[in-house]
């Protein structure tokens, strides 16, 4: 479980730090920008769970709804 999470780590609030956006992207909280997906499954368990999306949202506005 450790290296899911340590990789969606890195491709969310790293790479924010990284590029020097971590006050704007890369988290889930009031006043930042996020766009949000869900997948069935728990990808910390089972990091293949994100190649199975089934809900996208982009700028507030729902992209997928399965």
């Amino acid at each position: 479980m450790q290296a899911a999470a340590t990789a969606i780590a890195a491709a969310t609030v790293n790479a924010a730090q990284l590029l020097g956006l971590a006050g704007e992207v890369g988290a889930l909280r009031a006043g930042m920008a996020a766009d949000i997906i869900a997948v069935e499954g728990d990808p910390l368990a089972d990091v293949t769970a994100l190649k199975q999306v089934r809900f996208v949202m982009k700028g507030g506005e729902v992209i997928r709804a399965d």
